[in-house]
């Protein structure tokens, strides 16, 4: 039994440089079983994610501020501030970020804890202590994050579909 909850914000949760976005963990929730993990994402203009799917874990996204591009099962849809968007495991899906501004959402996976997309994104990331200096830009490396996204049962499918 948890007697005083954790708090984590912004200037607390630790952070990870992950294909060039910032991602902050707000919840792993080990303490509930890993039922949830709850990730702030800071995505650039032009950000864009693989096409892949999950196939143990659904994710869903709320967008704070910005927009973005959503291909879900082939279908491309736009979601700005205030949207919510339910991406079920076993659906192909993939975003970019569309906005000429940074885009800000949270990301929860379920079930969470240290699988599938966080897991992979933990062993991929760069922690980083200065929130405020972003590092550079640099090309991905594909075939790493291939390798961890099979061991977490995510599988990349190619480049989002234009």
């Amino acid at each position: 039994m948890v007697s005083k909850p954790p708090i984590v914000n912004l200037d607390t949760a630790p952070a990870y440089w992950f294909l060039n976005a910032l991602h902050l963990v707000l919840a792993l929730n080990e303490i509930g079983e890993g039922a949830y993990s709850l990730i702030h994402t800071t995505a650039p203009p032009d950000f864009e994610t693989p096409y892949h799917l999950h196939h143990d874990e659904d994710e869903a996204f709320y967008i704070l501020d910005g927009e973005l591009t959503v291909i879900l099962n082939g279908e491309k849809s736009v979601a700005g501030p205030g949207s919510y968007i339910f991406l079920p495991r076993g659906v192909p899906h993939g975003f970019r970020s569309s906005s000429n501004k940074n885009s800000h959402m949270l990301v929860h996976a379920i079930p969470g804890g240290k699988v599938g997309f966080v897991g992979m994104m933990l062993e991929m990331a760069t922690p980083i202590q200065d929130r405020h200096t972003l590092p550079e830009p640099t090309p991905p490396d594909f075939k790493r994050l291939a390798e961890l996204c099979e061991q977490n049962k995510i599988s990349i499918l190619g480049p989002l579909p234009r």
